[in-house]
Order: structure tokens, then C-alpha cells, then sequence
């Protein structure tokens, strides 16, 4: 089991790995050696986590989830299968552990009375200035 936060635990096997050529670092090595891992977790069909949960990490996730709800994640920073693996790994728990976290909902606030008189002395103030600019009439008219 992974321990994702107190509440929440991911079974090892609701986690698919497969190993792909990696571009980058490592020589005539990356032309034989499959390191690059790409970390797969049915995100829609897990047990493990609850649908508010779900909602936020398909967001956070962005094009990395699947329309099926499939989140893939691929690590080819390393030369090495295992240092690629545990940052799948971790990456994965990091996504998780943020879409776990409710966000604050939002409170409406009002506007300030004095910021409503500012702004309706300086519409009457503008409105004098153009006044102003008018084309003079005489008292015959």
C-alpha cells in the first residue's frame, strides 16, 4: 500500500509500469536499455479515492489524464530504471496529495462605502469638467 495522505492509500496494484527507450542522457546505454517509465493509474475506476478527490485531479492533471480517466505519468529524467520509477512514484503521490486538499471556499465581500463615494465624487467631478466645455448660449436663445 501507498500511503498517499492519513485517509487515503493506493494499492500497488492499481498501478501499471511500462518501461520505453528514453531520449536524453546515457550514451550508446539509451539505445539498448528501456528506462524511461511511463506510471499508469485508473484514477476513475480506483476504489481508493473519493470522487471529490477524483474531480480535482482529473483538473490538476490536464492532458496527462485519459478521457477513459487513465492518468499517465512518464519519468525519463534519470539513466536509471529505479531513480525513474520512484520519481514516477513520487510525482504520482504529489498529484494525489494536492487534489486531496479541499480548496477554501470563496467569501463574497461587499465594497467599501467610503470606495462608492470616491467613486461617484469623481464621476460628478468629470462630469463638471465636461460641463464646462460646452458651447456658450446667450439669455436671448
Amino acid at each position: 500500500m501507498i500511503e498517499i495522505t492519513p485517509n487515503i492509500q493506493i494499492d500497488e496494484s492499481e498501478l501499471t509500469e511500462d518501461f520505453v527507450h528514453a531520449s536524453g542522457p546515457g550514451g550508446q546505454n539509451v539505445n539498448k536499455v528501456a528506462t524511461a517509465v511511463q506510471l499508469r493509474f485508473d484514477a476513475a475506476g480506483s476504489p481508493s479515492l473519493p470522487p471529490d478527490v477524483k474531480d480535482r485531479l482529473n483538473t490538476l492533471a490536464g492532458s496527462r489524464m485519459t478521457k477513459e480517466g487513465v492518468l499517465i505519468i512518464d519519468a525519463r529524467r534519470f539513466r536509471t530504471r529505479e531513480k525513474n520509477r520512484e520519481d514516477a512514484l513520487n510525482r504520482l503521490v504529489d498529484l494525489i496529495r494536492r487534489a486531496a486538499v479541499p480548496p477554501r471556499p470563496r467569501r463574497p465581500t461587499r465594497i467599501p462605502l467610503g470606495v462608492k463615494e470616491d467613486r461617484l465624487e469623481n464621476k460628478h467631478r468629470k462630469a463638471q469638467k465636461k460641463e464646462g466645455r460646452a458651447a456658450v448660449r446667450s439669455v436671448d436663445e
